[in-house]
């Protein structure tokens, strides 16, 4: 009986991971599988079932202080050290309880499985030829990459895989990317399943998906963004929109209400729901429906709806998403569809960010480039939805580039059987 430690730093690494290791227990429900977050509460490997081993502490930059030395500061002041330090500690102690090690992530979680000298295998999903033309490997990297310790190096696309073969990577290859597994599949459209009729709405409109990101208190403000983004949108255009945006369960009602107050909108809930008394929480059980803000804008009502727990069904619906976000914008770009980015105040949304995005998923990315007068980067932003949804063969050009960037569903499963045959032979 096998035992395997999944190592990840992120929590866009842990979905990936999550989706791994689900396909390998599906595989061979014999195998043992523990994981090991190292940013992060790795959430989506406890949704999965899976047991967490690291020791785990929220660090204020989300696991993103790279892209802000002020981040890093906060960071170190927060635990950082000390919590790099048991985490590497805890590794020494449970090494010889696990026979295979699969790295998620970058440099660090390669380093961490080099240094407790066990055979692995690494998933490089922070890292894409497609950012520079030809990805530069940090220091020491190709050793280790190379070393007989490492079983298999996966890339999230095939440009990838051909720039790491050309400087000299023996054991490299691409199997597609895992985040596309987390939305079911269907042949009813765009090969994916909605799952439900919340979002069924006759009249049908140009859909704007609202991605605002899954770290508070940054999706928050990037959410009241978001907003006045589609306001300005209805004053500018004379066409109907509809507004959905995704939220995740730690944005709490209390949060969209102040944004409601703030910017001028009723806010309601769209069923009959109780308040938790216990800091205007709303937990899994207890939480709306979905929440509902309107606004009289140019003599129309008009109306944004907030999902819990309805992101892929948002996101395949969608016309054109308006994001502020990582893994959630991949996943978009991989389902064809243009994406709108504003910038936000970070630590994870800044202009770096959102610049490094547009280098790695093309054409479907437009970022809007004024960020320092608002006023003036709401106007942008509408415009820019306005100039994409009239542009036809714009919209056929990202479907493609979508499938060539992210590809279709089936990786995780595919890298699982690749890390099977490897175990077993």
């Amino acid at each position: 009986m096998k035992k395997v430690l999944f190592i990840s730093n992120g929590h866009g690494e842990d979905l990936n991971g999550s989706l791994i290791a689900e396909a390998l227990k599906k595989i061979d429900p014999n195998l043992i599988i523990d994981t090991f977050p190292i940013v992060g509460q790795g959430k989506s490997y406890l949704n999965k079932g899976f047991n967490v081993v690291a020791p785990i502490l929220t660090m204020p930059s989300g696991g993103m202080f790279y892209l802000n030395p002020r981040n890093f500061v906060k960071d170190l002041w927060a635990g950082l050290l000390g919590l790099t330090f048991k985490q590497i500690l805890t590794l020494f102690k449970l090494r010889k309880n696990y026979d295979i090690f699969v790295a998620i992530g970058d440099i660090v979680p390669l380093l961490f499985c080099f240094l407790i000298r066990k055979k692995f295998f690494i998933f490089l999903v922070a890292y894409s030829s497609y950012y520079e033309g030809k990805l530069g490997l940090p220091l020491f990297s190709r050793f280790f990459l190379n070393s007989s310790l490492c079983l298999g190096v996966f890339t999230k696309d095939n440009f990838t895989a051909q720039d790491l073969q050309k400087q000299g990577i023996k054991r490299v290859s691409c199997y597609g990317y895992p985040i596309m597994d987390a939305l079911k599949i269907n042949s009813n459209k765009m090969g994916f399943n909605v799952q439900s009729q919340t979002l069924n709405d006759d009249s049908n409109p140009s859909m704007i998906a609202l991605l605002p990101g899954s770290r508070v208190p940054e999706a928050v403000n990037n959410l009241q963004l978001q907003i006045q983004v589609c306001e300005r949108l209805v004053h500018l255009s004379s066409k109907p929109w509809r507004f959905c945006g995704a939220l995740v369960t730690d944005i709490i009602y209390s949060d969209v209400a102040k944004i409601a107050k703030d910017l001028g909108w009723n806010f309601y809930f769209s069923n009959d729901f109780k308040k938790s008394k216990k800091n205007n929480y709303i937990s899994l059980k207890e939480k709306p429906e979905k929440l509902i803000l309107t606004k009289n804008i140019n003599e129309q009502n008009v109306t944004i709806e907030l999902f819990y727990n309805s992101f892929a069904e948002i996101l395949i619906s969608s016309d054109l998403i308006l994001g502020m976000a990582g893994t959630a914008i991949e996943q978009g770009v991989g389902l064809g569809k243009p994406v709108v980015q504003i910038i936000g105040g970070g630590p994870q949304f800044t202009y770096r960010f959102a610049e490094a995005q547009m280098r790695y998923l093309g054409l479907n990315i437009r970022t809007v480039t004024e960020f320092r007068d608002l006023d003036l980067m709401f106007s942008q932003g509408a415009r820019e939805i306005m100039e994409i949804m009239e542009d036809s063969q714009y919209l056929a050009d990202c479907r493609e580039n979508g499938l060539e960037r992210i590809g279709s569903a089936g990786a995780s499963r595919a890298i699982a059987h690749s890390i099977i045959s490897t175990i077993r032979d």
